[in-house]
């Protein structure tokens, strides 16, 4: 297996499906808005909606997704989904979210993932696309410019920009 490229996984995140400005006032409603903009954005298919939201749903009963420093990672395996699809969100005034150190999250990067490894799907590099992740939410200037983003776009490039981490 070749080595594993770190430097495009933010290829992943469509602006269409990012968000800089969330309305949601809860945690699931916010998960809703979240799996409604892949599906508007196209990275979704209309027929995962509801399995994606009841799957994230569920997710976040077992245990909270909020990994601290006012970021969430909510995170599934969605039967039926090819290869995987992401976003990343922003709601500047936070929500609760049960994180970790108990503060109110503004940054939500969400990751759908087939069931199953296949032709679009190593799970070794999803592995290293969610440590990727995981060290962009350690990153204080990351998320700093995260919520100053005024555009979709904007978002997407802070990835492309930081995808060296």
């Amino acid at each position: 297996m070749p080595p594993v490229e770190t430097t495009n996984y933010w290829k992943l995140f469509k602006p269409k499906a990012c968000s800089i400005s969330m309305s949601s006032q809860d945690k699931d409603s916010a998960l809703a808005e979240i799996v409604t903009n892949l599906v508007k954005a196209g990275t979704l298919a209309a027929e995962l909606e509801q399995a994606a939201l009841d799957a994230l749903l569920k997710r976040e009963q077992l245990a909270s997704t909020g990994v601290g420093m006012n970021v969430a990672i909510p995170h599934v395996k969605i039967a039926g989904l090819e290869s995987a699809v992401a976003s990343l969100s922003v709601h500047t005034e936070g929500l609760e979210w049960a994180a970790v150190d108990g503060e109110p999250v503004t940054v939500l990067f969400t990751v759908l993932r087939p069931e199953n490894p296949g032709e679009n799907h190593d799970p070794e590099k999803h592995l290293e696309m969610m440590r990727w992740i995981a060290r962009l939410a350690r990153e204080r200037d990351f998320r700093r410019f995260a919520l100053q983003a005024t555009t979709r776009t904007q978002l997407v490039d802070l990835l492309k920009e930081m995808s060296h981490i």
